[in-house]
């Protein structure tokens, strides 16, 4: 018996259901990824925004726009990995983004969304971008380029994982490598690979209509990364040159979901929920401070938008601090599992923001983290920033939220509890309730330790500045 299908048995067991009795009545889940989406962009966050995104749009009036949501970090990989474990990536020393050929950073016994979800029953499936690396042959690796031949077989991908079905490619670099399963199927070119991969969820979702098991898409889409491939059919259409048609596509992606959903008469039993795995690369958005790979706001405050028909609000806004690592717990508590000791360490249910039902924050605090090593902890107002340097920072986001004013100084007192708070978060191996986790690499801080053969090859370097971070192809 595989980790995965271990723990599934465990938390059919430890509820003491059938699995007939799991099938029933629980709502279909898709989470849809954005790649290197701003805060900024959509209108629905930013009066006056020159992007058109009106599927996004539609979302925020159907349901909740949560105003101060963040990516587990502020690059690609990284918030991956939070995003399916539950668990912050510092714990493992991952800050920068993985290559073509990297090895798998989430071990095959820690369990992920996929793997809490099948084991309740869903039929789960990934369309997109991967990131979170495989393992390879050693042939393969060894050659030139990011590209590996139709017919190679990769170990330790998506299906190993927690997924029942992988449409998709590893990263950026290759993204017209698709992957069916764990086999490179076909190359295409990259203005190809978004309509091709929307394509198969949609149908994904015609098929599992027809049957009785509740389903989970993760959907880690293309656009607005780079490279910058709007299908010719998008050419124009957004008003804001060929970046704008390339977000206009992702959201169009978005529009093919809900009408798959609407024609198969699945709305009313799903939740769709929608954010980014980062700032937007090279483009600050005022007032945030920072773009993506910073430990500004800019570089993880994302959009995050959720409907589902009559649990939640139409047109409602949620302004608790909520964090992309969340979908753990939050699928937990949907589907009424208990999580192990050892999975979702970061991760609280925002159900009760969702329901409207919320008494407090649902995180005691978040943390954040750059692509450099730079940590933060977020509380309230307060944000206390630990420079990989040594340096400290404290801004009250009440007051600045363009993070312009430092201070420290004045608020010795909010510097010294935050800076105990993380230190026992960084102790017990976890922020949420529940008991104390090791970490896998040692966190420092005043200097982390960077996961050695993880980083990549253009992994960004930490900044104390506003400079523009060159993204790379992540």
């Amino acid at each position: 018996m595989t980790g995965i299908s271990a723990f599934a048995f465990v938390l059919r067991r430890d509820l003491g259901v059938s699995v007939q009795e799991e099938k029933a009545g629980k709502p279909n889940i898709i989470f849809i990824l954005f790649d290197d989406m701003g805060y900024g962009q959509p209108p629905c966050y930013r009066n006056g925004s020159e992007f058109k995104t009106p599927n996004l749009d539609r979302l925020a009036r159907e349901g909740m726009r949560f105003t101060d949501a963040h990516s587990g970090a502020a690059l690609c990989t990284p918030t991956r990995y939070g995003v399916l474990t539950g668990c912050c990536p510092s714990r493992i020393g991952q800050y920068g983004v993985l290559t073509t050929f990297s090895s798998p950073i989430i071990p095959r016994d820690r369990l992920t969304v996929a793997g809490l979800l099948k084991g309740q029953g869903y039929h789960t499936a990934c369309f997109g971008k991967w990131h979170l690396g495989m393992t390879w042959p050693a042939g393969i690796t060894k050659g030139k380029g990011d590209t590996a031949p139709v017919g190679s077989v990769a170990g330790d991908g998506p299906t190993t994982r927690g997924f029942d079905v992988f449409w998709g490619y590893t990263h950026a670099r290759n993204i017209g490598m698709i992957m069916s399963q764990d086999k490179v199927v076909e190359q295409v070119e990259p203005v190809a690979v978004q309509p091709l991969l929307t394509k198969k969820a949609t149908a994904f979702i015609d098929e599992r209509a027809r049957g009785k098991e509740p389903f989970f898409i993760y959907m880690p889409i293309s656009p607005p990364h780079t490279p910058i491939v709007p299908a010719p059919e998008f050419a124009g259409t957004s008003g804001a040159k060929e970046y704008g048609d390339w977000l206009y596509e992702g959201d169009w992606a978005v529009g093919q979901i809900l009408e798959a959903l609407e024609r198969n008469k699945l709305s009313d039993n799903t939740l769709i929920m929608v954010s980014s795995d980062n700032g937007a690369a090279g483009r600050a958005y005022q007032p945030l401070r920072g773009s993506k790979g910073m430990i500004w706001e800019g570089g993880h405050r994302e959009p995050f938008l959720a409907r589902w028909p009559g649990k939640i609000k139409p047109g409602s806004t949620c302004d608790d601090v909520i964090c992309t690592n969340d979908l753990m717990a939050t699928c937990a508590e949907i589907v009424g599992a208990k999580l192990p000791d050892n999975a979702g360490e970061d991760s609280a249910s925002i159900l009760p923001d969702l329901l409207g039902k919320a008494q407090g924050p649902v995180h005691e605090a978040v943390i954040h983290q750059s692509g450099g090593g730079d940590l933060a902890i977020r509380q309230g107002r307060w944000k206390l920033v630990f420079m990989k340097t040594g340096h400290l920072e404290l801004y009250d986001l009440q007051a600045d939220i363009g993070e312009t004013n430092n201070v420290k100084e004045g608020n010795p007192e909010v510097v010294e509890r935050l800076t105990r708070l993380m230190q026992r978060f960084v102790d017990n191996g976890r922020s949420t309730p529940g008991a104390s986790q090791h970490n896998e690499v040692a966190i420092s801080l005043v200097g982390q330790q960077i996961r050695n053969g993880k980083q990549g090859k253009k992994a960004v370097k930490s900044k104390t500045t506003d400079s523009v971070v060159d993204p790379g192809f992540d």
